[in-house]
């Protein structure tokens, strides 16, 4: 069965299903270093595989169906660079996300569950490892064909590695999400989603509107899903709602947020002592708007992922 079949397969019979959470994090709380990592969670891939791996596990115990790759800021000139590798090993490393994660599901595969893994496609923004991610400035001094050029290596090893489903995540930009739209035409077998960074209730991080930019996904038939992560919970049901008559049961909402919290790029994660604005509970309003595919981002843990499991399923 394709990777849209199942997906449709499953949410017909389970509901909404279950995306992990924030892997960089979970991997620093068991011990990773990678504040300031121009690789982030991707060195790991060549350092110690091992840790992704349980990882994934951790999240897979927690009740996902769908695990991310460690491949978010992972790329053929980023591996060259940082870890003076030629390009067919960088290429070979980049697959290995996709690899880790489909050798860990197989090892946890019991009865009809049956998780799928979404090899992870940051902006070009996270290859610069200067936060321009959350605001896509970069993409006004490039083409939409240049960016087509950047992201196409890295589709195409996870595509070759066999991933069930491609994410495009955190991207900032609406000429970015035309150049991965219309790049995703040239791996027909794939299917993918599509997730925006937001600055607020109803437009991305380059000013966009939300609306706009998911007109942009709807171009695609590949897209499965498109949504928004690692922004604040609370900005989820307002931009959801600025795009809500552009929903279709074709394309669903995909919703994962980050814990609330404000990053800094010199000091990392700034928590202020409240709790987490992510709440399982909220994720009852994201079904209502349509969501199919909810989890979290940055700061979100396998606990919270349990939870949130609990709350949408009751197990």
């Amino acid at each position: 069965m394709g990777s849209s079949a199942l997906l449709t397969q499953m949410v017909n019979d389970e509901g909404p299903l279950i995306l992990d959470g924030g892997l960089a994090t979970d991997l620093e709380a068991h011990g990773a270093k990678l504040q300031g990592d121009p690789l982030w969670s991707a060195r790991l891939l060549h350092t110690d595989p091992q840790a992704i791996r349980d990882a994934h596990y951790r999240f897979l115990l927690s009740g996902a169906d769908v695990i991310t790759t460690a491949t978010y800021q992972a790329s053929i000139p980023g591996f060259i660079s940082h870890l003076e590798v030629s390009a067919e090993r960088a290429r070979e490393l980049l697959m290995s996300g996709v690899h880790l994660a489909k050798e860990t599901v197989k090892g946890f595969e019991s009865g009809q569950r049956r998780p799928l893994v979404a090899g992870s496609v940051g902006p070009y923004g996270a290859f610069l490892h200067d936060g321009s991610e959350y605001t896509g400035a970069y993409a006004e001094q490039m083409s939409v064909e240049e960016l087509k050029v950047w992201h196409r290596p890295q589709i195409d090893c996870l595509a070759a590695a066999g991933a069930d489903l491609i994410a495009f995540e955190t991207i900032p930009s609406i000429k970015e999400a035309e150049a991965v739209v219309e790049l995703l035409r040239e791996f027909p077998n794939s299917k993918a989603w599509l997730s925006f960074s937001c600055k607020d209730e109803k437009r991305i991080s380059d000013g966009s509107l939300f609306a706009d930019a998911v007109r942009v996904a709807r171009r695609s038939t590949q897209l499965l899903a498109v949504g928004v992560n690692c922004c604040p919970p609370d900005l989820v049901e307002p931009l959801l709602d600025s795009a809500g008559p552009l929903h279709t049961s074709d394309m669903s909402w995909v919703v994962y947020p980050n814990s609330g919290e404000e990053w800094d790029t010199e000091r990392g994660w700034q928590t202020s002592g409240k709790p987490s604005a992510w709440t399982p509970d909220l994720s009852h309003m994201w079904v209502k708007q349509g969501a199919a595919l909810i989890g979290g981002c940055c700061r979100i843990d396998p606990a919270h992922i349990a939870e949130l499991r609990r709350q949408l399923k009751g197990r």
